[in-house]
């Protein structure tokens, strides 16, 4: 496994990292090897739009209508 150095970090960065860390419940060394691991091995993210593209067509919006019933007692759970 290789080492990695970093030189140069805003200190806000570190901080950030250490509290990041902290709320995980591990260092600021194993927390740094998470982030890149998720950065750069983890599938990449698709936004909203991308998914609901990829969405299958199941029909019209007719298929999907309710139809109306006018008496007050309905049985909803029936």
């Amino acid at each position: 496994m290789a080492d990695l150095l970093v030189r140069g970090v805003d200190e806000a960065i570190v901080q950030a990292l250490k509290r990041r860390a902290g709320d995980h419940g591990r260092s600021a060394e194993a927390e740094h090897r998470a982030l890149l691991v998720d950065a750069l091995l983890s599938p990449p993210r698709r936004d909203l739009a991308e998914l609901l593209a990829a969405m299958p067509d199941v029909g019209c919006d007719a298929d999907f209508q309710r139809p109306i019933d006018s008496s007050s007692d309905a049985d909803v759970f029936g």
